[in-house]
């Protein structure tokens, strides 16, 4: 795995523990197409939770991405698009994390997600919601001189190519808003 993978998984993470802005997102994740990204998305409730008496939804406006009730997965509606692209992490869900795994990024994958969680049963908490908005990037193409036998060759730039110093505003950004530096 390449270091700009694990590197916006963490920048996802913490921007999902700043401060709320009310209609926006609340967190803003990066990734490449044929990249797997992670969505961030947890629950306040203290405590174990009970799967078996629990949903959780992950969509896109009407369109069902991934959809968990009674302690499994139930994918018969799920759009088609995201059939087998997506997963949860079935081993910490009880402890609260609802992230959503999406692998095979494509452009169309470029949306505003939204995560809910409801426990249902005998004592039901308050609907839980969080909005992830994912920006998909294709990697750039360039055109080559000709080669000495004549054809054209096209290189494809892989993630790895992009400048490290695109990521510096990012987390400049992310440590004013923590208070570390000060405008």
């Amino acid at each position: 795995m390449k270091w700009e993978t694990p590197l916006w998984m963490v920048a996802c993470l913490l921007f999902a523990s700043l401060p709320r802005v009310p209609g926006q997102p609340d967190t803003t994740c990066y990734a490449f197409v044929g990249e797997t990204v992670i969505l961030p998305c947890t629950t306040t409730s203290p405590g174990e939770l009970i799967l078996s008496k629990s949903m959780l939804y992950w969509q896109i406006e009407s369109v069902l991405v991934h959809f968990f009730h009674n302690g499994q997965d139930s994918l018969s509606y799920q759009d088609e698009r995201y059939h087998g692209r997506t997963s949860l992490f079935l081993d910490q869900m009880k402890h609260g994390n609802f992230s959503l795994k999406l692998s095979n990024v494509q452009l169309l994958d470029t949306a505003v997600y939204t995560c809910i969680y409801k426990q249902t049963g005998d004592h039901p908490n308050k609907t839980q919601k969080s909005k992830i908005n994912l920006i998909v990037s294709a990697p750039s193409s360039t055109e080559e001189a000709p080669s000495p036998s004549g054809h054209s060759q096209v290189s494809f730039r892989s993630p790895a190519d992009v400048p490290r110093l695109a990521v510096l505003p990012i987390f400049f950004h992310l440590l004013v808003m923590l208070g570390v530096c000060h405008l």
